[in-house]
């Protein structure tokens, strides 16, 4: 179902670009939204996240990585720079889950953990745009992000022996992404993908350093893909 939410919502967006572009004569809206020094919206949208592990020992067996689908809602304040750069700061709540296998064990409760997350995300980023084309505007967008996460558990005091799954709560990297502004008769509305890409090890390790579960572990940092529906 969220994927055919997200297909259709695609499809309407290239097919009302395609529109304003090669239509005749299209009525413009909006035509003032952009002059404004501050804006502000909201966003809601989808997310997959995976992790990226580094590992100090070539021994052939990863640890699996099952990702699912998340949602993404935050609040937007936009500052603009002049016509083609923008500032904005995107604060936003995330929720995702990512199930790990971990290898040389048979039995589930010590192969499988599930990892939920849910993050406070502070997203500063760079809103670079083309010029307008009667209703749609192009972008690409860049920055840098520091997060919360309040599933972390990284204060427990049990861990994989226990069968806690234990990470950092703070957590920073940088966003990429693009999409397109959409300028219907009543409000913007922006499609875009993002691509996430956290900097800081995640990863808590056991007592243990000869755990089976982290003792191979050089890093474990967050990777993901999301997107957000906007509307200004």
């Amino acid at each position: 179902m969220k994927r055919l939410i997200f297909l259709c919502l695609f499809l309407a967006s290239i097919h009302y670009g395609h529109t304003q572009i090669f239509g005749k004569d299209p009525i413009i809206n909006l035509q003032n939204e952009d002059k404004d020094f501050l804006n502000w919206g909201y966003y809601l949208g989808f997310n997959r996240y995976d992790f990226q592990f580094e590992y100090e020992n070539d021994i052939g067996q990863d640890v699996l990585v099952e990702q699912t689908y998340g949602f993404n809602v935050g609040l937007i304040g936009e500052m603009r720079i002049n016509t083609f750069l923008d500032l904005r700061f995107e604060p936003g709540l995330l929720y995702t889950q990512r199930n790990l296998g971990f290898p040389g064990f048979t039995q589930p409760q010590d192969a499988i953990r599930e990892v939920r997350s849910t993050y406070i995300r502070f997203p500063l980023l760079l809103k670079i745009s083309t010029k307008r084309f009667n209703n749609i505007k192009p972008f690409v967008v860049a920055g840098g992000y520091t997060s919360i996460n309040l599933g972390a558990k990284e204060d427990s005091l049990e861990d994989n022996s226990s069968g806690e799954f234990r990470m950092v709560k703070n957590v920073y990297g940088y966003e990429l992404g693009f999409g397109i502004d959409v300028y219907t008769e009543y409000f913007k509305f922006t499609p875009s993908i993002r691509g996430v890409f956290a900097l800081n090890d995640e990863l808590v390790r056991d007592e243990d350093p000869n755990s089976p579960w982290t003792a191979n572990i050089v890093a474990m940092r967050t990777r993901g893909i999301f997107v957000n529906f906007t509307f200004e």
